[in-house]
């Protein structure tokens, strides 16, 4: 496989997964998963519910199907769809958005920004920042796309980046900033005063911004702001969003992307190459999702919070020191005291140790920043009460 070319090794090379000799190492959510699977293990490193979402979502789905929503629908989803997400930005965020013009229906986020940076980068000296540790598809769609991940590091604890690195990391080479929140893999979210130094450098620099919101109704700190209301930005903003997180379905792949015509029109003209159209019969339902009353939003966030709680506290009596996070579907953990400051043997150790899978947060960092996040390890709270208590008394009875 070394000696074949192209862009697949810029690819695995941008996600840290090709070795000096060339072979491609699989993934480490691949690599924990299959932890789980042979030892029987609990798995709270890969990011998906065990349970399903709301009935009305799901009967929608079979609904479609069995009326015949079953080939290809429009490309740039179906008209229910892209209305609905226009009537939920507004509703939400007060955001104005042309169904018609100003949206595209994707297959999941990570479609969405895999187009968008195959459409808008131009030349291997654009750049696009990032805030780390990142979401690991970001630095492997950067590489696809034949650009330059510069990155802004999150400060250890409470995980803001400096704002003196920021602006000095965005310059005039900068195509994109890439903005996460709440954050994958860390459970921040950025401060407003954050979100306009984005804004300020962004329109300083010409660049574009791109924001990754999939956990915007799972946010339970502090309401979600996205970056498109803030003045100034809408112009120049591309936001995205999923309904997997939301609604437990991220089996369906129904995502979405939104922003200006000309911006949308770019990114659809890559897009239609990629997966084309997708989910017919999941679309018309997540139409049905996102117009769920108020009550179902904010139900979800609370019960994810609790679930946090019982991790958060059930990692605290285990010896784990824990940064208790702000949204998302992920805590983070410092097991140093447990010696865990290698994270990543730390965690390939605790499957059969524990019985208990989790992700060291070096899989979301470079390698000249891993000794910043030593130590640190994600769990996730996304699955049944039952299943977390079982997997922090497992760790509570390890001696590690």
């Amino acid at each position: 496989m070394s000696a074949i070319p192209g862009a697949w090794r810029r690819t695995a090379a941008g996600a840290g997964l090709l070795s000096a000799d060339g072979a491609v190492a699989p993934t480490i959510f691949a690599e924990m998963s299959a932890a789980a699977a042979r030892t029987g293990a609990i798995n709270l490193g890969q990011g998906f519910p065990d349970e399903d979402g709301p009935t009305e979502v799901l009967e929608a789905a079979r609904e479609a199907i069995s009326r015949g929503a079953n080939q290809y629908p429009p490309g740039r989803g179906i008209p229910d769809l892209l209305d609905a997400i226009s009537e939920h930005q507004k509703r939400f965020y007060g955001l104005e958005v042309d169904p018609a013009t100003e949206i595209i229906a994707t297959a999941g986020a990570t479609e969405a920004l895999a187009a968008t940076l195959l459409a808008l980068i131009d030349s291997p000296d654009d750049e696009v920042v990032v805030f780390e540790p990142y979401y690991d598809s970001y630095a492997a769609a950067v590489a696809l796309a034949g650009a330059r991940l510069r990155t802004v590091p999150l400060r250890r604890g409470d995980f803001q980046p400096d704002l003196d690195v920021l602006a000095a990391t965005v310059t005039d080479r900068t195509r994109i900033i890439l903005v996460n929140d709440p954050h994958n893999p860390t459970g921040i979210q950025f401060s407003r005063e954050v979100k306009d130094e984005v804004v300020r450098l962004a329109e300083k620099h010409g660049a574009i911004i791109v924001t990754d919101e999939v956990y915007e109704h799972l946010a339970f700190r502090a309401a979600h702001m996205p970056l498109a209301t803030l003045p100034g930005a809408a112009e120049r903003t591309l936001t995205i969003s999923s309904a997997g997180k939301t609604f437990s379905t991220t089996g369906w792949k129904i995502g979405w992307i939104h922003g200006p015509a000309d911006l949308i029109t770019a990114v659809l003209t890559v897009k239609q190459f990629l997966t084309y159209v997708n989910g017919s019969a999941f679309q018309p339902a997540i139409a049905v999702g996102l117009r769920l009353p108020d009550a179902f939003f904010a139900d979800a966030a609370a019960t994810l919070l609790r679930k946090h709680e019982i991790l958060g506290d059930g990692l605290r009596a285990a010896g784990f020191e824990v940064i208790a996070p702000q949204g998302g579907y992920f805590t983070v953990a410092d097991a140093t005291a447990l010696g865990g400051a290698d994270a990543a043997a730390f965690c390939r150790a605790l499957p059969e140790k524990a019985g208990v899978v989790a992700i060291p947060l070096s899989a979301f960092v470079s390698l000249e920043h891993q000794d910043d996040y030593a130590g640190l390890v994600r769990f996730a709270a996304c699955k049944r009460v039952e299943v977390i208590e079982d997997a922090v008394a497992r760790l509570a009875a390890t001696t590690f």
